[in-house]
């Protein structure tokens, strides 16, 4: 199956259109003047990790140790694993900054975006999915918990997401129909018309003819969501 990488996305695949309402409704913080000293500085490695330890911090308090506690257990394992680059948070969050809001509104959401990624990849490497054992270079998590408790983690993973967004989103920052929007954009991202279709393709041999569009559902759908999130 193909490996899961952001960064090699064909720009193509990713449908712009869905941006438009992003410019529209900010295009009064847009600007074509030439960038200042202080924006040239900009130093994204330092921006990506500094978000990352920050996103890290949100993720290890958003999934708690409770009781069935096996299955919190394997929820952290996969979700809080070192070496995660945190593409999709990062994009929310970016996103959300770019158009002058508080990162503070994105956090739920792009945590949300985290939760529901590592759900994915969960389930892809199960035996009946991938069939990978490893996963950033350790035990994937049914080679550690079982595959019994690997598909009840991710299954867990995808409505705590949705559960986090509604709870922790704060309402002074974004208003009600901003969290429903958000909850129905990640919802068709990993829907029947998104990541399943992609990996429904990818289970089924997808002919070379269809390698862009199993990356554009199985990969980008993700990735264009994250972006669309941030609009908070």
């Amino acid at each position: 199956m193909m490996p899961f990488a952001i960064s090699t996305l064909n720009p193509s695949l990713i449908n712009i259109s869905n941006f438009n309402f992003l410019r529209q409704k900010h295009r009064f913080r847009c600007s074509s003047s030439v960038s200042t000293p202080m924006q040239s500085q900009f130093d994204l490695k330092t921006y990506w990790t500094t978000l990352i330890t920050e996103i890290n911090h949100k993720l290890d308090q958003s999934i708690p140790i409770k009781y069935p506690q096996q299955i919190y257990e394997s929820m952290r394992y996969s979700v809080l694993a070192h070496g995660a680059k945190r593409a999709s948070p990062i994009m929310c969050i970016a996103v959300c900054e770019l158009f002058g809001v508080s990162r503070l509104a994105a956090f739920p959401t792009a945590c949300a975006l985290e939760m529901v990624h590592e759900a994915s990849l969960i389930h892809d490497d199960l035996p009946d999915m991938d069939d990978d054992l490893f996963r950033r270079g350790r035990l994937s998590n049914h080679a550690i918990y079982g595959v019994d408790m690997a598909i009840l983690a991710g299954d867990a993973l995808f409505p705590l997401g949705f559960q986090h967004i509604v709870s922790d989103t704060p309402s002074s920052l974004v208003p009600e129909s901003s969290i429903l929007r958000v909850i129905g954009e990640i919802a068709r991202a990993v829907g029947s018309t998104g990541m399943v279709a992609g990996q429904f393709l990818d289970l089924t041999n997808a002919e070379d003819s269809q390698t862009e569009y199993v990356q554009e559902k199985k990969f980008g759908e993700l990735a264009e969501c994250s972006a669309v999130c941030g609009d908070c």
